[in-house]
Formats: structure tokens, sequence, C-alpha cells
């Protein structure tokens, strides 16, 4: 084993030295104990909370609104600023990014309907809307109305296509004819007016549901505004060859007892596009166009949504 020299360990026990930096007053002090415990940490700073932002000032809620506020008619307008839903009678209605909608009234609307905007600063809206009613054609029979209803054998065909025609008129395709004026779809003889009614023996029956004119077989007939084709289907059992369109937000076209369709579902047709050619296919006593509204669940007057005279 090799010694090492005094001079040598002096040495090796410098350079093991903590030397602190010049000028630090702990330079001269003893070190602390290993044992002594470390000073407490500083408590976290508690973030507070940013105050909730103050909803912007509204201006006084007011609807802008025309149509025919009849029963069977419409009512197109804007919602108030601020408006975040707006309901007619407690049902939801649609809104454009701009706050324009349609409503409309069934043909056995009651005298008032109301229209309701929720706000964004979370205050609510109201517009009383005066629904005049209707002389509706009425035909009375001094005979009873047939009883037992559809055999379970025409059921069976039924209701799948009760179930198309439920399924194209709920689809949404954001199309913009609702904010057209709307055309005749065809010029002809007026053979069958929407609302009309027969009373057996006080048993009042269905009453129409649609316009039906008839200008002859083979005619032509046009889109009455802008929309998209929900449901093109051959040989229903009621409406023969049938097309219905949406108009958007809610509101389609049907089209009856087409003798040919000249549209596919899923096309976007234009105001005045050729549709189909009249006919007499379906349930049908003669040729002719069979034209029905609806806006969700309420059925409406064609005769409301185009220029005054016959077509």
């Amino acid at each position: 084993m090799r010694w090492l020299a005094p001079a040598s360990l002096a040495v090796l026990a410098s350079a093991c030295a903590v030397v602190p930096p010049s000028g630090d007053p702990q330079a001269e002090r003893s070190p602390q104990p290993a044992s002594q415990p470390a000073a407490a940490a500083a408590p976290a700073p508690v973030a507070t909370p940013a105050p909730s932002p103050t909803p912007a000032a509204l201006p006084p809620a007011r609807f802008v609104y025309s149509g025919e506020l009849t029963q069977g008619g419409w009512v197109r307008g804007t919602a108030p600023i601020g408006t975040t839903a707006l309901t007619l009678d407690g049902e939801p209605v649609q809104m454009a990014a701009d706050g324009s909608f349609l409503a409309a009234f069934d043909r056995d609307a009651g005298g008032t309907a109301t229209l309701a905007a929720t706000r964004s600063d979370g205050t609510t809206a109201t517009q009383l809307l005066t629904i005049s009613p209707r002389d509706w054609q009425i035909e009375h029979i001094n005979a009873a109305r047939r009883t037992g209803g559809p055999s379970e054998s025409f059921m069976q065909r039924r209701r799948p296509e009760l179930e198309r025609i439920y399924g194209a008129r709920a689809m949404e395709t954001g199309a913009e004819g609702w904010r057209q004026d709307f055309i005749w779809p065809v010029r002809g003889r007026i053979s069958g007016r929407f609302g009309s009614q027969r009373i057996y023996r006080g048993e009042p029956g269905s009453y129409h549901t649609g316009l039906d004119i008839a200008p002859g077989a083979g005619t032509p007939y046009v889109a009455p505004a802008d929309g998209v084709v929900v449901l093109a289907a051959d040989d229903f059992s009621l409406e023969g060859n049938l097309l219905i369109i949406d108009h958007g937000n809610g509101l389609n076209s049907a089209f009856l007892h087409s003798q040919r369709l000249d549209v596919k579902q899923g096309d976007r047709v234009t105001q005045g596009q050729q549709l189909g050619l009249i006919g007499s296919s379906g349930r049908a006593t003669g040729p002719h166009l069979h034209w029905s509204l609806m806006w969700g669940k309420a059925r409406l007057d064609p005769l409301l949504f185009v220029a005054p005279g016959d077509g």
C-alpha cells in the first residue's frame, strides 16, 4: 500500500471544499445541519374567477311580418333582433340565419295564434295574430256515411306508401323556395277547391286537402317555387304517380295523379321548371293535377300562395 504525505492530504481536502461566491454573506457561516427542516413553501395564489359577461343590451322587440292570416293561410316575416328560438302556439318555427321565418295555419285553425321569440338576453317577446275564419264549400248529403273503413288487404299496400310520404315530408333540404312568391303550376279549370267537405246526415266526411286544376291530360305542369324533390313515386294506390317537393322551412308541395314525372328524387328544381304531365293515375275520376301544400302538420290552401284569379 502506498501512503500519501501530509502535504498531499491537505491539497485533496482543499479541492473538496465548497467555496461560496465572493461577497455572499453566508460565506463565513457554518452550514446548517442536514437535519434542520426546510422553510415552508409559500401558498399558491388563488385564482379569482372572471365575472360573467353582461348580456348585450337589445333593442325593443319588434316582429315584422305579412301574409294571409286566415285558415289555411300563412305568415312570413322577421323575428326580433337577438331571437334564439321561435315558436307558434308552442310549436317550434324554423328560422333562417337572418332571422327570417315562415309559419302557417291549418284549415281548422282557431281565431288566434301566438308567435313567441326567446331572445339572447333571456327575455321572451310575443306577438298575437288574429286568424280570420273561412266559409268553406260544404255539401250536405241525405245519405249515411260509409262505414267499415279500408280492408286489411288494401292497408298492407297502403302502410308502406304512407311511411314513404311521411318520411319525405319530414326531410330538411335547406331549400329556399319558401321565400319566393309562388306561381301557378299550371293554368286551367278549378275542378276542386281546398277545404270543401261533405256532411252525411250530420256526420262530416274528410275535407278536400288540395286544389284540383284540370287543363287536360298531357298538359305540362311546373314548379311553383324552388325546391328539392324528396319523393318521386310511381303507382301509389291513391295518388298514382306522386311528386313531393320540399320548399324549405317545413313547407312542401305534393302533386298527384301525374301521367308522367320528369324529375327524380334528389333533384333540385327551380321555379317554373317542368315537373311532369297531368294525368289520372291512382284514384282519380278524370285527368287533373291535385296540388296540396303542407307546413309541418298544417294543411294549407294553395290559392292563398298564388296571385288572385282562376288558374
